[in-house]
């Protein structure tokens, strides 16, 4: 494993093992767990692991071996229902429980020296949190990386399905704990019946061609848009962040499908006076994992020295350190956001975009397109659970006629965007009814339009008035170099990544009739950045 990546520290001790132990869950029943532990005389502080997905490959050796050979104890179990652990596993509603059951028994191990931390990323973040509800005493550090704790925001974005999402998380907690043989085949067929699942009208229950079968909880997620449903209720973990005290490292990438939700638990943890640190890299969900583990590795490994070993020696001098896009490289920050200027860049005709604000009062039409469920607008490139996330040349798709853009003229010095985007947009449509999707993107010398960051918003009807919404498209740390233009673009959805808006008013899951729209976007419309200087010509 040490082959795969460089940079990793030197191994510092030798490991044993100890598989398939029976840990009783907090219903009794058997929670199967690996133990990794140093092979040296004295203790050693104890790190707990719980995951969905299985504790073979590649967890075994990036949490078992690589922690292990660093001094700590490691706890790896399979979560209820997976990897052969007993009962039947329900997304996120036995993971407080079945956490407290096992540090229970940790106590009662002669190697547990009574100091605890946990580490673990995406799902196993989620645990995390549901173990910080009710801190054990012994908890004393956590490593949330590309992790989640609001389970309803991972399936909904103000009220659409985030559909691959939904499709890719389905496969992951259904067939990675199986074994990497039945996990490809089920990404094979997936991807062949890709488009037959997401196309099916209606919607609902479609996934099982797709998935192999029936998943309760899935459907239960794809089918309560509404986070006030009592579906959801105990669901987001948010209250965790709020009170705790245990020092908490947060873990995160640009085009991380959880990137929105690790700057609300910052954002919560700093608020609550906890101590807290943030790394932000140039890194899609699976990704950071992959080519961005030495610097997770790193980082976990620091923070948790630090609070474990009583070793602040690798600690970083500032509690956010952010990979800065266009510019390749990484900065320190005191905080995040750091303090900037917000500048708005309005949309003119002719596809234009400009920091003049527009010179009438009145709301006037900038531009228009039709967006067809039928052939719905794709999506590609950014916070996606699949292997196409990142950035991504936007050529084709800003070739399509249901896709606007704005660029603006280029840049006589850098620019920096470090923070939240946002765009305010004033639109009209014929139903009443869509969805927007708006997107920032860096056009280097040669036109190649590259996404920096994104959001959605749907339209509430207002008639054959225009709406009014604010859409929030995360963050950035990014560099617009000289001779680069800042590109808006503006379509009506980015499918399969949102389900499509049937324009008719009818739940997207439901939806058995689908009706175009034209879409209208107007002059008060302004894309917001946070900014220094505009630097331009």
């Amino acid at each position: 494993m040490r082959a795969t990546w460089r940079g990793l520290p030197a191994k510092r001790h030798e490991v044993g093992w100890e598989p398939g132990l029976v840990v009783p869950a907090a219903d009794g029943s058997p929670l199967i767990t690996d133990h990794y532990f140093p092979r040296t005389q004295g203790d050693f502080p104890t790190l707990l692991v719980r995951s969905p997905y299985g504790r073979g490959l590649p967890w075994s050796p990036q949490f078992g071996l690589l922690f292990a050979e660093q001094g700590f104890h490691v706890v790896l179990q399979s979560c209820r229902g997976t990897g052969g652990s007993g009962g039947v596993f329900d997304l996120w509603r036995n993971e407080a429980a079945d956490g407290q059951a096992t540090v229970s028994w940790l106590r009662g191990q002669p190697w547990f020296d009574g100091t605890l931390g946990t580490v673990g990323p995406s799902y196993m973040g989620y645990v995390q949190w549901a173990l910080a509800l009710d801190p054990p005493p012994e908890l004393k550090a956590m490593v949330v990386q590309v992790g989640l704790h609001d389970p309803h925001a991972a399936f909904h974005a103000d009220g659409a399905l985030r559909l691959e999402n939904a499709l890719v998380v389905g496969l992951g907690m259904t067939y990675q704990h199986q074994g990497t043989a039945p996990f490809l085949r089920a990404v094979l067929r997936l991807q062949r019946r890709l488009r037959e699942v997401t196309m099916a009208q209606p919607l609902r229950g479609s996934y099982r061609s797709g998935l192999g079968g029936e998943l309760p909880w899935l459907d239960g997620a794809m089918t309560h848009p509404d986070p006030e449903d009592p579906y959801w209720h105990g669901a987001s973990m948010a209250e965790s962040a709020e009170r705790l005290r245990v020092p908490t490292a947060l873990i995160t990438g640009w085009h991380d499908v959880l990137v929105d939700q690790t700057f609300e638990q910052y954002e919560r943890l700093r608020r609550g006076g906890c101590d807290t640190a943030l790394l932000v890299g140039p890194w899609t969900h699976t990704s950071a994992l992959q080519r961005g583990w030495p610097e997770l590795f790193a980082e976990s490994l620091a923070w948790l020295r630090a609070h474990l070993h009583a070793d602040p020696s690798g600690l970083r001098p500032t509690a956010v350190h952010v990979h800065v896009g266009g510019e390749n490289t990484w900065r320190d920050l005191d905080d995040w956001p750091p303090a900037a200027a917000a500048t708005s860049w309005y949309p003119v005709p002719g596809g234009h975009l400009t920091q003049q604000a527009p010179a009438d009062s009145d709301s006037a039409p900038v531009a228009a397109f039709r967006y067809d469920p039928a052939d719905p607008t794709p999506s590609l490139g950014g916070p996606l659970l699949s292997r196409t996330a990142g950035p991504r040349d936007n050529a084709a798709l800003e070739a399509r006629d249901d896709v606007l853009t704005f660029t603006g003229p280029p840049l006589t010095e850098p620019l920096d965007v470090l923070g939240p985007v946002s765009a305010r947009l004033t639109i009209s449509t014929d139903t009443g009814h869509a969805d927007v999707f708006t997107r920032l993107c860096d056009v280097d010398p040669q036109g190649r339009s590259v996404n920096i960051c994104d959001g959605f918003g749907r339209l509430r009807p207002a008639g054959h008035a225009s709406s009014q919404v604010t859409v929030p498209m995360s963050a950035t740390a990014h560099r617009f170099p000289v001779g680069h233009r800042i590109r808006w673009q503006i379509s009506a959805g980015a499918h399969p990544r949102y389900a499509r808006n049937p324009g008719t008013g009818e739940s997207p899951v439901d939806a058995t009739a689908f009706t175009p729209v034209r879409v209208t976007l107007h002059t008060d419309s302004a894309l917001v950045l946070p900014t220094g200087r505009p630097g331009l010509a």
